[in-house]
């Protein structure tokens, strides 16, 4: 696609990066059939190839933005499936990113979406602060049903549901060394939403860590990993928790490098591998972002079948493997997770569709709640067609946006792994399998 910057624009390098990535588009349309928005709506302006039409025109005249093209980048969900699809290999991750600061530092929105996004964002990836929200929410979620007849505040309503479906739980985080040949040492995660929300999938994967020979440890100091504002477009609020993190990780690391840092929120895992590229301009941080991003490791690739013994007959249940987009399309994670299943007996299958989002998508289902219900929906009916026992995920999000709509039981990847060797079941399981 031809482009028109000026030297004077391209001198920046976050403009420079948008118009190499503009510039790689064909207009092949092949995006297209893979975009969880244009298969719903069917309106090239909520597809890849007509974003960067959009995004395109809005840059190179530094207009200020519309009404109507904020509405389509809003409904763009990061999911990336269209990188995936892209024969050019069009940069589109970083062109939608950077198309939404351009909109978060320009763009006015009504009052009740600014409160909206400045609570979640003051809220989400601060544990403590997080942990009272739901609390409080829990007592006037009752509302919910009240507020979802209404389309402007359909997306509160949204957000008290979460609540209420979900109690804070408890993880403390506890340096925890090896319990079988030690191997290596790592440092897993903490992470912001998943401790609170899903506490039982950094229980799964520390045991399951030590059991493969690996010493776990945590970083003091470490916070969000900045995804949740950085995908709302408050870039400077995310670049201060990616340097946060490299302070903390860097200090925990010390001389000896880890064999990886450890995640368990795939969503946080493609925002991680990315810090180097975020600060790739900054020089007291560039060099150790860098190696953050290397370090940085999904638990499915530290683990191995090899390092894995069964210690219980699973070979009867069948599991539906729902694949997170910021694991398959972010990261380019795509088998490992269910080869390590398959390897201690489970019975995995893949739905169809199984390239389409779910609908979370970080904030996604709260800011945009009619569309992130359809694809919601639509998974389930996927995932269901299967006739599994178990849905098995990498992502805190898809795990609690799937569980809101299935009555079969989602869980992470790790519970399971843990559970065939040697763990309890997974209690998301409830009495399905006895304790053996």
């Amino acid at each position: 696609m031809k482009t028109e910057f000026s030297a004077n624009q391209l001198a920046d390098h976050e403009v420079s990066v948008s118009a190499g990535a503009i510039r790689k588009c064909v207009h092949c349309g092949f995006c297209n059939a893979t975009c969880p928005t244009y298969v719903l709506l069917g309106d090239e302006r909520d597809s890849p190839r007509g974003r960067i039409y959009l995004i395109k025109e809005m840059l190179e005249q530094e207009q200020q933005p519309t009404v109507e093209v904020v509405r389509h980048i809003d409904r763009c969900l990061s999911c990336l499936a269209c990188a995936t699809t892209c024969p050019s290999g069009v940069d589109y991750m970083h062109l939608i990113d950077h198309a939404r600061h351009y909109v978060e530092a320009r763009y006015r929105r009504p009052a009740s979406q600014r409160w909206l996004r400045w609570v979640l964002a003051k809220t989400l990836p601060y544990p403590s602060r997080l942990r009272w929200a739901l609390q409080l929410g829990h007592f006037v979620s009752p509302l919910a049903t009240l507020m979802g007849r209404s389309r402007s505040l359909d997306s509160i309503a949204t957000l008290l549901k979460l609540a209420s479906a979900n109690r804070p739980g408890r993880n403390v985080a506890v340096n925890s060394p090896a319990t079988s040949i030690r191997r290596a040492r790592v440092i897993l995660q903490q992470g912001c939403a998943e401790p609170l929300l899903r506490p039982q999938f950094r229980s799964a994967a520390v045991r399951l860590l030590n059991r493969a020979g690996f010493d776990v440890e945590f970083a003091a100091g470490e916070g969000c990993c900045g995804a949740l504002p950085h995908h709302m477009g408050r870039q400077q609020e995310a670049l201060a928790m990616v340097r946060q993190n490299v302070d903390a990780w860097t200090r925990t690391i010390g001389d000896t490098p880890p064999a990886a840092i450890v995640i368990t929120a795939s969503g946080c895992g493609t925002s991680i591998k990315e810090y180097g590229f975020l600060l790739r301009d900054d020089p007291l941080y560039a060099q150790r972002a860098a190696q953050i991003s290397t370090l940085a490791k999904d638990i499915s690739e530290v683990l191995t079948p090899q390092a894995l013994s069964p210690q219980r007959d699973v070979s009867a249940v069948r599991i539906a493997y729902h694949s997170a987009c910021s694991l398959q399309h972010g990261q380019k994670i795509v088998s490992q997770p269910r080869r390590l299943l398959e390897s201690l007996g489970f019975k995995v299958s893949v739905p169809a569709e199984a390239h389409l989002c779910c609908g979370s998508a970080g904030t996604y289902h709260i800011l945009q709640p009619a569309i992130a219900a359809q694809l919601g929906q639509r998974k389930v009916q996927q995932l269901a067609a299967l006739s599994p026992d178990i849905i098995a995920t990498s992502n805190v999000g898809c795990a609690v946006q799937i569980g809101s709509l299935s009555a079969t039981p989602v869980v992470h990847v790790a519970e399971l792994l843990d559970w065939a060797t040697g763990g309890p079941v997974p209690s998301a399981l409830g009495m399905r399998y006895p304790q053996q």
